[in-house]
């Protein structure tokens, strides 16, 4: 094995020191949308049992100092983290969905969430939310049923073990199916 000089090593601590620390958020939420319009082809609004679970997402979320919203280009997904993000003035990030490739847009929302500080709420779909759970560190779990719109699952990304937990919110769901949540 090759052995640094005293002024290597130095070297190579100083530039490491140098090098930004990989910023975590501290907690992240993850829902999906809330209900959707039966009309509205393939991207419907929230019906109004969606807008009333939207509110109810911003009256649970409201304590928790969110300062960072990300979504698709959904209207249903912008308009479930709407209430949340026009109480805080906040920007919803908006990461693109792709057509056949939810692994990659499942990655670029992790990264999204993983350059961000303090409190993320994320807003997906019923195929997205468990595995962006699984791509922050979080537990693999069942996608959510179609009929699923009362989880909120908390994410405590820096916490050594990874820290996590569901919680409903709104009105109650559906039973759900055999094999999702």
């Amino acid at each position: 094995m090759k052995r640094l000089s005293f002024l290597s090593a130095a070297c190579l601590l100083a530039t490491s020191l140098a090098l930004p620390a990989r910023a975590l958020p501290d907690l992240v939420i993850v829902v999906r949308h809330a209900e959707k319009a039966a009309e509205g082809g393939n991207d419907p609004a929230l019906s109004p049992a969606g807008e009333l679970r939207a509110q109810a997402l911003a009256q649970s979320l409201a304590g928790l100092r969110v300062n960072a919203v990300v979504t698709t280009q959904y209207q249903r997904t912008s308009a479930t983290a709407a209430p949340l993000a026009q109480a805080l003035g906040l920007q919803p990030q908006v990461i693109e969905t792709r057509p056949g490739d939810m692994p990659g847009h499942v990655q670029a929302v992790a990264d999204a969430v993983r350059a961000q500080t303090g409190a993320v709420l994320v807003v997906g779909h019923s195929n997205t939310v468990t595995p962006l759970l699984a791509a922050l560190g979080g537990p693999k779990l069942p996608e959510l049923c179609e009929t699923s719109f009362q989880h909120a699952f908390v994410l405590q990304p820096a916490a050594v073990p990874l820290r996590w937990a569901r919680f409903s919110y709104g009105a109650p769901g559906a039973a759900p199916e055999a094999g999702c949540l």
